[in-house]
């Protein structure tokens, strides 16, 4: 069944253009072309990030942070194995998918470390390559108090992971 919504929404939303009278190719072809313009404008602001992400896990940079973070994340209840992956969280979707892959592979899928991991992948969002994208097409220049909620409710999010997995 699932693969027939798409097809009848298609032919639904077809079917709606032709009794309202609307072109509908040409309004496709508006919006590719309106589509090519936003990958245009957003392709810094993801260059940028990129370069971010890459020149923290590469300098070292996220390690020193992590032996920083340590103490306070294992205050919360976080395994100090997960520190690094919470750094990174933020920033980059695919290099925290990386390094939850590395986890697996070191720990095993059913260890308390990747339920941890599994846990805040799905409760936590990469945060820094959202406000790169988003923002930068709607214009907004207040920042800060955007990206420390966010950051504020990642890390609630992943202590609250945690300590959900130690339950299940």
């Amino acid at each position: 069944m699932a693969s027939y919504i798409i097809p009848i929404f298609l032919i639904l939303l077809f079917l709606l253009c032709f009794i309202k009278n609307i072109n509908a190719y040409d309004h496709f072809v508006k919006g590719g072309s309106e589509a090519i313009d936003l990958c245009i404008k957003t392709f810094p602001f993801l260059v940028a990030i990129f370069v971010a992400v890459e020149l923290l896990q590469v300098s070292g940079v996220s390690l020193y942070l992590s032996c920083i973070f340590r103490p306070l994340f294992s205050f919360f209840g976080i395994p100090s194995e997960l520190v690094e992956f919470l750094i990174i969280r933020p920033f980059t979707g695919s290099g925290s998918i990386a390094m939850f892959s590395e986890l697996i592979n070191m720990y095993g899928a059913d260890s308390f470390i990747t339920k941890c991991a599994a846990v805040i992948m799905s409760c936590s969002e990469t945060v820094f390559y959202i406000v790169a994208v988003y923002f930068s097409t709607i214009k907004i220049k207040k920042l800060r108090p955007t990206i420390m909620i966010a950051l504020l409710s990642c890390f609630i999010g992943s202590i609250i992971a945690c300590q959900i997995c130690k339950f299940i």
